[in-house]
């Protein structure tokens, strides 16, 4: 069997580690450096690469907690990130190898927050099978309402109600490069009201990301004559538009106003798109689910992806090793 190495990502490697997020069949652009590094002052990291020979043919986007290594947590999702030459039995060679590297290094445990696979440019789940050989602990389970673009939709009457409302309303939606009006009028308000809580990016944060990534970081928001009334920050990679943000003022139910915002994406704007990803309505890694708000994804014609999350004990490397036959 070959033998691959694991370092620890540094700055050099900067643009070698960009280069391979760019051809890899299972990372987006949450995987760049430019998006992983906007709040490195949060995160102690701890992201690998690993090779064969001076070839590299996988990344772990990672940052470390103590004796633990765990996907990155500023990350919707991570995982081990490799091209689609990287065959099944070099996947479970890779993290029998980043195992060995932890274990030798006193980390005892590495999590891993699994990258969805609607998100996979190419099937991609040699990890789950390499997870499994390792006997990996579930720890965690989240449920994304996913809405297949290819099929037709399904959308409920009552959220068809709300989208009359909006028409009768005469209110329009524009795209902007300006996060403004939506993060000061609906979304931190909002947030603070309801969950006594903060945007995961602040504006300026959201700003600069926008700035790196001008294609991937979309902003729509709602106006009733000529005012914001609602609005939504979507995430767009290869196959997936991911609502990152959605909010909207207190008089969505008798405007319409996000029924009408969301039917005009998912038809209009991103109906070219694979899929459209709600995200979770879950907390406390799954194990509550708001009913209410995953009943709103549903009507729309969403149904159940899961993420998964699991721990890893890292001496158990050696329960990789005599698994060919």
């Amino acid at each position: 069997m070959k033998n691959y190495t694991v370092k620890r990502y540094r700055e050099e490697d900067y643009e070698h580690w960009n280069a391979f997020v760019g051809k890899a069949k299972n990372a987006t652009f949450l995987f760049h450096r430019d998006f992983m590094d906007y709040h490195k002052d949060r995160f102690e990291d701890y992201s690998l690469l690993v090779y064969k020979g001076e070839k590299l043919v996988a990344i772990l986007p990672a940052n470390k907690v103590g004796e633990c290594v765990c996907s990155h947590q500023g990350l919707t999702y991570g995982g081990l990130v490799y091209g689609e030459k990287l065959k099944l039995t070099a996947v479970i060679l890779v993290f029998k190898a980043i195992l060995i590297y932890l274990n030798d290094n006193t980390i005892s445990k590495i999590q891993i927050k699994m990258l969805p696979s609607i998100y996979h440019d190419k099937p991609a789940e040699e990890l789950n099978y390499a997870l499994f050989l390792a006997e990996a602990k579930l720890i965690g389970r989240d449920t994304l309402a996913v809405i297949d673009l290819s099929k037709p939709i399904l959308i409920s009457k009552g959220r068809q109600e709300g989208i009359k409302k909006g028409i009768q309303n005469g209110l329009e939606v524009k795209e902007t490069n300006d996060f403004e009006g939506f993060w000061n009028s609906i979304l931190i308000p909002n947030l603070a009201k309801k969950h006594n809580a903060k945007p995961v990016h602040t504006l300026q944060e959201i700003t600069n990301l926008k700035k790196s990534f001008p294609e991937n970081i979309r902003q729509f928001n709602v106006y009733d004559k000529g005012q914001i009334v609602a609005g939504a920050t979507l995430f767009e990679s290869n196959n997936v538009i991911h609502s990152q943000y959605i909010s909207a003022g207190k008089n969505k139910n008798k405007t319409g106003s996000l029924d009408f915002l969301y039917h005009h994406l998912i038809t209009e704007i991103f109906s070219h798109k694979r899929f459209f990803d709600f995200g979770t309505s879950n907390e406390n890694q799954g194990k509550i689910l708001n009913k209410g708000l995953s009943f709103w994804k549903e009507s729309f014609g969403a149904s159940t992806v899961i993420q998964d999350y699991y721990e890893v004990t890292t001496s158990n490397f050696y329960k990789l090793v005599n698994v060919f036959k």
